[in-house]
């Protein structure tokens, strides 16, 4: 596994916050977070690789896993605890069975962002029927991102929540590429575009591989 393992995104959430733990809570099938828990969110390649570094997590530290998402290509894990010592322990954990450190994961790349001011009715509709959060409504401000890898949408969702009053529209943390949509005023989604922008710029890590 060492040798094939891809370290895609890897991250700490220090205090998820409302809306994130909600939309977890409604799409995960694993412990549920609640508001306020420390988090660690790791995506990796090949995506079955991610079984094992769940098996490590909860056999090593007081962790409870709310997202495990086994794709062909990519895999996703989310462990979280009320304390942040136990998901730090985790993740030294993980990243010392695998061979690995911090900065061996992906920094992300943006791919797009996207504002849109006074969002139109019919175009409200068509975005909501494809949200799995909270309802985009007509005159608001739409921002999109799309970001990879996909786990960092999560982080970009979370520092977005913290900075400003936005509404989580959606999510979307695992494939090729994630993406988030928030709704709010024109000047909550500057404040939350640029806290986005410099939580992902944060990240130390390799640059992302031609093949993805």
């Amino acid at each position: 596994m060492k040798e094939t393992l891809d370290l895609r995104a890897y991250f700490y959430l220090d205090r998820m916050q409302l809306q994130v733990a909600a939309y977890i809570g409604s799409t995960a099938s694993g412990f549920l977070p609640i508001a306020g828990v420390a988090s660690l969110f790791i995506e990796v390649r090949p995506g079955m690789a991610i079984n094992n570094l769940t098996d490590i997590a909860v056999k090593k530290s007081d962790v409870k896993p709310a997202m495990q998402i086994v794709e062909r290509q990519y895999g996703l894990l989310e462990i979280h605890s009320e304390t942040m010592a136990e998901v730090a322990h985790a993740g030294t954990t993980i990243l010392e069975a695998l061979g690995l450190q911090e900065r061996d994961r992906y920094k992300p790349n943006i791919l797009s962002t996207n504002v849109i001011t006074r969002v139109n009715d019919y175009h409200c509709q068509l975005v909501n029927r494809q949200r799995r959060d909270s309802m985009l409504l007509a005159g608001q401000t739409l921002y999109i991102l799309e970001v990879e890898p996909a786990g960092y949408a999560v982080l970009a969702a979370n520092e977005a929540e913290k900075s400003a009053d936005i509404t989580l529209i959606e999510v979307r943390p695992f494939g090729a590429s994630g993406r988030i949509y928030l709704g709010g005023t024109e000047a909550d989604i500057e404040g939350a575009s640029q806290a986005v922008l410099q939580a992902l710029k944060s990240i130390e890590g390799r640059g992302i591989s031609k093949n993805g």
